[in-house]
């Protein structure tokens, strides 16, 4: 299995060490989430404290998700999550804080977009 060359395999309980993974990945995606805010925020880049904010957070953002890759997180799986999580969240902050709409159409298109991810991730598992 080609996960057993990378430095971060457990021999002891015969897995990825994935966790923190994960925490490099979450910490991308609130990264990510803070800086499409903020896009909105700066009007066109109009402000420069949200226009700050936005160059900052996009960096962190893939420092982060480049980070969370190296640690041994598939491609396909890190991406899915950043981006479905970004997606979710961000419509969700529109939504309670920014005066954008948010109707059950939406709602079913956010689920349908995170439950995309989880068959993602179920068939990764599959293939091993």
């Amino acid at each position: 299995m080609w996960c057993k060359t990378r430095h971060n395999w457990d021999d002891r309980s015969d897995s990825l060490v994935i966790m923190s993974a994960y925490v490099l990945l979450a910490i991308a995606i609130v990264a990510e989430v803070t800086a499409t805010v903020s896009l909105k925020l700066s009007e066109g880049f109009s402000k420069l404290g949200p226009s700050i904010v936005v160059v900052l957070g996009y960096g962190v953002t893939f420092f982060f998700l480049g980070k969370a890759l190296k640690a041994g997180l598939p491609v396909s799986i890190a991406y899915a999550i950043w981006a479905a999580a970004g997606v979710a969240l961000v419509a969700l902050i529109g939504a309670a804080f920014l005066s954008e709409p948010m109707n059950l159409t939406m709602v079913f298109g956010l689920l349908l977009v995170i439950g995309g991810v989880v068959l993602l991730e179920i068939g990764s598992k599959a293939g091993q």
